[in-house]
């Protein structure tokens, strides 16, 4: 993911300076970096030319290379120790003006800002995969977070084309997380229930909710159809799982050792062409939405 975001920051521009927490985070990682930038360039996504982007970029393990950056972006394990450890080496050596911003998607980030000697300039950025290729970008506010500063990297995040939203309170799960847990734990009670398959759910989502969510997200649609019927609400919200634990068939799955694709077992099985298939068709399909969402923006709908 550091690596995608590191692509995404040369793209528009920026000089980046990419710290590798450990030695083994430098194995490969110029060279996957300028074949995504590559990737970027034959797309037109460079705002500038190719062989500036890439003398743009400056690879290291020594933190001190982040003395003079405006914004350093943590994005190392969802592990605690290890987030602190890296933060604190970011901390002693930037600039009094650098905002920091941290990519957890799962840490709350009024906890990690008292790791720094700055809690005020910290906050949360979090990304979607591939960073360099995917609109979505999540801005966390923690308690003590500035709101200039959140204000100053959501008109960064639009430099990077993004469709950037600012979440001003620190909350759990932030917003798409919480958003996707609620969907999680109603469809495997759905399935547990042995009311629908898993073939089926991934199908309804994908040709209902996944044919008009791009275009005009969920309170858009509800002004499209109409709201005048409160029936569904009043009949479904009390019927709804309300469970607080974790699914028999996560349980089952993890305990099992299956990563999914990774392993070619999870939630489905695979072989090794499905999953490069998978891959091959996630890479393709990202192209694809992210130039048909610049058909249709949400600020102005009418196409050009």
């Amino acid at each position: 993911m550091g690596r995608s975001i590191v692509v995404n920051m040369l793209t528009a521009g920026h000089p980046v300076k990419a710290i590798a927490p450990t030695p083994g985070d430098m194995v490969n990682a110029e060279e996957k970096i300028v074949r995504a930038l590559a990737h970027c360039n034959e797309l037109g996504l460079l705002a500038v030319p190719l062989e500036q982007a890439l003398a743009s970029l400056t690879i290291s393990e020594d933190y001190r290379q982040l003395e003079d950056c405006r914004l350093v972006i943590e994005c190392v394990i969802e592990k605690i120790p290890v987030k602190q450890a890296v933060l604190q080496k970011i901390d002693a050596v930037i600039s009094p003006a650098a905002v920091i911003g941290t990519n957890t998607s799962a840490i709350p980030i009024s906890f990690l800002q008292e790791m720094v000697s700055a809690p005020e300039r910290f906050l949360g950025i979090h990304w979607a995969e591939p960073a360099y290729l995917t609109r979505f970008l999540e801005i966390i506010c923690g308690e003590k977070t500035g709101a200039a500063y959140a204000e100053q990297v959501y008109d960064m995040a639009c430099h990077w084309r993004k469709e950037p939203t600012i979440l001003r309170k620190d909350l759990p799960g932030f917003i798409t997380n919480r958003l996707m847990y609620a969907v999680f734990r109603e469809v495997f009670a759905l399935v547990e229930g042995n009311h629908i398959s898993l073939e089926d759910i991934d199908r309804s989502f994908r040709y209902d909710a996944g044919s008009w969510m791009t275009l005009m997200g969920i309170f858009r649609r509800w002004d499209y159809l109409g709201l005048e019927d409160l029936h569904g609400m009043n009949t479904l919200f009390g019927k709804l799982s309300n469970s607080c634990g974790v699914p028999k068939i996560m349980e089952q799955i993890v305990e099992s050792g299956a990563r999914g694709i990774s392993t070619g077992q999870g939630l489905f099985s695979y072989s090794d062409s499905e999953a490069s298939c998978w891959a091959e068709n996630f890479a393709a399909f990202n192209e694809e939405i992210y130039d048909l969402a610049a058909e249709y923006p949400a600020q102005n709908p009418n196409r050009s």
